[in-house]
């Protein structure tokens, strides 16, 4: 990267506050520990998701919910993670403002989700991965325009190379939409996958918006409060959905009908949920220590660390093509955690020579 290139992290942005308020090895951690939190929840979420409908589990609104109504677990960190002194300090914008802002968000969360929900539903897995691919393509468009987030040659590589991997393995998979769904249905759940795409992107572009010029804090207990709230209006909005569409009629005999019985169908909706949270956490943490189009990019990653998954709980073939596109994960992965060094150095090295002028001028 040459002197005049921006680095990752823009310049005057919170996700640069986060980078000078924590010493080098506290930021690492925090970025790895919400990486496995992501690649870790999203695994698990999909494949309890998947399980869930291949089991009997046909209630989209059910789906829906469950990914954001284990929230409340997210108090305990909340209240053992303790804030410094000094965000105490910050000007708090309106409460007004704020309520507004996370009840759109919410709301927004809510309707994303029933569209990925109704997408699964309706098609095939390759299908449902390649069009989820396409979400680092949005993403891209709004983190230029909201976020003035700058592409270096490494984060064009790492994105599409990722896309590459995603891509790799839906055309290894069955192409054909589901038994039992009419060509109508497919088209509804081509254009809802297509769109809880952008949605997505857009909703992760507009909260690292939110951190950087509304909430203005730079401790991670404001990224669990964002995370509550949100999840907490989108729950609502979701439970409304369940009741409005009458689906919750059809509850107690989807209970009954599940393969694996009743305490295995509660069971595997209460994990998803609390993997969908877990997945969460990863994904706001790495908007507010680095950026939107960071925390996209690694959630491409687990597209392609979801067979693994499978094939350890599944049993599912490992051949070529998904070995194919792990590596090509992998080194998507490497060329945004090389990038961040590269980021890393350059802050440093500018925080040296700021600091010796200083000390030369006095």
């Amino acid at each position: 990267m040459t002197d005049n290139e921006e680095p990752m992290i823009v310049p005057g942005s919170m996700s640069e506050l986060a980078f000078n308020k924590y010493k080098r090895w506290q930021w690492w951690c925090l970025v790895t520990l919400s990486i496995a939190f992501l690649i870790v929840g999203q695994s698990a979420a999909v494949i309890l998701g998947r399980f869930y409908y291949d089991q009997g589990g046909n209630s989209k609104w059910m789906a829906t919910l469950v990914q954001t109504a284990a929230f409340p677990i997210l108090f305990i960190p909340l209240f053992t993670i303790p804030s410094p002194p000094e965000a105490s300090t910050s000007a708090s914008p309106p409460i007004k403002i704020i309520l507004l802002i996370y009840f759109g968000l919410g709301v927004l969360i809510a309707a994303d989700n029933m569209m990925y929900s109704t997408g699964l539903l309706y098609l095939s897995a390759s299908t449902y991965s390649l069009i989820c691919a396409s979400q680092l393509a949005f993403n891209a468009v709004f983190s230029y325009f909201i976020n003035s987030q700058k592409f270096t040659a490494l984060i064009i590589n790492s994105t599409v190379v990722l896309t590459l991997s995603a891509a790799l393995l839906a055309v290894n998979e069955d192409t054909d939409e589901p038994s039992g769904f009419s060509k109508g249905k497919y088209i509804i759940g081509f254009l809802c996958t297509l769109g809880a795409s952008a949605v997505y992107s857009l909703l992760l572009s507009l909260m690292q918006l939110t951190f950087e010029k509304v909430l203005k804090k730079e401790t991670f207990s404001v990224v669990l409060e964002m995370q509550i709230y949100t999840s907490f209006v989108a729950s609502g909005a979701s439970v409304i959905g369940l009741f409005a569409s009458g689906e919750w009629r059809t509850l107690h005999g989807e209970m009954e009908g599940f393969q694996k019985g009743y305490v295995a169908y509660v069971m595997t909706l209460v994990w998803t949920s609390i993997a969908w949270q877990v997945c969460s956490v990863g994904v706001v943490g790495l908007i507010f220590l680095v950026s939107s189009l960071y925390s996209n990019v690694i959630s491409t990653v687990s597209l392609a660390v979801t067979p693994i998954a499978a094939v350890i709980v599944f049993h599912d073939k490992m051949n070529g093509v998904k070995i194919i596109s792990m590596l090509l994960a992998l080194w998507g992965f490497a060329s945004y955690i090389y990038q961040n060094y590269l980021d890393d150095s350059k802050t440093r090295h500018a925080q040296a020579a700021t600091k010796s002028q200083n000390d030369s001028s006095c």
